[in-house]
């Protein structure tokens, strides 16, 4: 399914940019012809003005004798070589030939004014072989009355060469760079594609750990129901135990689907109306106040390190704005003191600080605990996933805990880390932006 997405993708996007391409090749050879065309025609143009500069001009009674001494094909200084004239040709005013100079093209060919571009056929060497000639044709004029035409024929073997050129460098590198635009293609395709593997990776294995942590209380209390309804009538005391399992594993399974769907609801962005300015040593007194009781209980020691608030500082800079979602967040910090306590032997400490930096400020929540092995560390925020799957059986725990966490935390653009030796205590941290 991935690879078939990933060739589609780069089969669009190479046909896409593919397309882009060809128009802009074309664009570009249209332009280059035009451009170059034009530079062509003012060549010719400069050099037929010139010819005509060179021509002088003789009255006879009724006609005109045109004087083409100082015309030469052979005169460097008058003609350039990038155009190579092949023909001049003089006209009278009847637009009759009356003479020319170089090979000259078949004499049938019409007089028009302006330019023209002719095929004609031609021996060469005993070869014969094609050619077009670009045709220039003026009207000479002497005070005004029109004396006859000037004709001017050139090869445009040479601009038709560049143009050539061009196009060789266009059917070659066009492939080539299709080529490398596929291959790119490919390549993004492949990186595109892989959040969405990771995600549907993430969704087979979370609907496989669903599914698994769900089966075992449905099984539960089906078995329980199963064996009450065999106990004999007059047993009262079977019946009820079994009660008390169903409603044991009913509990488990609705704190486990709970779990579910607050991951669900509040993946992604927070809800605006839920944010809003909140006293964080507020909340942390608070919560101290809560777990200082519940780490009596199991015989731990629970200590609230806060900054001391001087009286010189004004209350803004001593109780610094944090907008979030208390509720979230504050179901954040339990998951990570309930983790703290529960893996925390009898007579260990456990440590909630807050440290506060010039555009943050860190919760830190500490434990003399088992520790998290160095392998486990780089997973323990994946769902279900269980450092000790046998020791969180009994204490109660689906490995959704820290997950709930890190989505929350990062819902709030802020980010948790854990820092953690085995048998010797963790440390997780939540770092949270600072607004004005």
């Amino acid at each position: 399914m991935f690879d078939r997405s990933r060739r589609r993708l780069a089969y669009w996007f190479t046909l896409s940019m593919g397309s882009i391409l060809i128009l802009f090749a074309f664009t570009v050879y249209h332009r280059q012809v035009q451009d170059r065309m034009r530079e062509f025609d003012d060549r010719v143009y400069a050099q037929t003005r010139k010819i005509a500069s060179l021509t002088s001009y003789k009255q006879q009674e009724t006609s005109w004798q045109i004087d083409t001494e100082n015309v030469s094909l052979s005169n460097r200084e008058t003609f350039s070589t990038e155009s190579r004239i092949i023909c001049i040709r003089w006209y009278n005013s009847q637009k009759r030939l009356l003479q020319f100079i170089g090979n000259c093209y078949p004499k049938k060919s019409s007089l028009i004014v302006g330019w023209q571009t002719l095929e004609y056929k031609c021996n060469h060497n005993s070869q014969n072989y094609q050619d077009h000639l670009r045709t220039l044709t003026l009207p000479l004029k002497y005070d005004r009355s029109l004396v006859g035409y000037l004709q001017v024929a050139v090869a445009i073997e040479p601009l038709q060469d560049s143009l050539a050129r061009s196009r060789l460098f266009l059917a070659l590198g066009v492939p080539i760079t299709l080529g490398f635009t596929g291959i790119v293609g490919w390549i993004l395709g492949g990186l595109a594609m892989q959040p969405v593997r990771r995600s549907y990776e993430q969704l087979q294995r979370f609907t496989a750990d669903a599914s698994h942590e769900l089966r075992a209380p449905v099984a539960a209390i089906l078995s329980n129901a199963q064996v009450g309804l065999l106990a004999p009538a007059e047993d009262n005391r079977q019946p009820r135990q079994r009660l008390e399992n169903i409603v044991t594993q009913s509990k488990c399974m609705s704190a486990l689907i709970a779990n579910l769907l607050f991951l669900a609801r509040h993946e992604g962005k927070l809800n605006p109306q839920d944010v809003s300015k909140t006293d964080i040593l507020e909340l942390l007194n608070s919560l101290a106040k809560e777990y200082t009781h519940l780490a009596a209980e199991k015989d731990l020691k629970f200590i609230l390190e806060i900054p001391k608030i001087s009286p010189e500082f004004d209350e803004e800079r001593a109780k610094p704005s944090i907008y979030v979602d208390r509720d979230l967040l504050i179901t954040a910090i339990r998951n990570l003191l309930n983790n703290a306590i529960k893996y925390t032997p009898s007579g260990g400490i456990v440590t909630l600080k807050l440290v506060i930096k010039p555009r943050r400020l860190l919760i830190q929540v500490k434990d003399s605990g088992v520790g998290i092995p160095a392998i486990d560390l780089p997973h323990i925020f994946d769902r279900f996933y269980r450092v000790d799957k046998a020791r969180t059986r009994q204490t109660g725990g689906f490995g959704l805990g820290l997950a709930i966490a890190q989505q929350i935390i990062e819902a709030h653009n802020g980010r948790i880390t854990v820092e953690s030796e085995a048998g010797k205590g963790t440390m997780f941290q939540i770092c949270l932006p600072l607004r004005s």
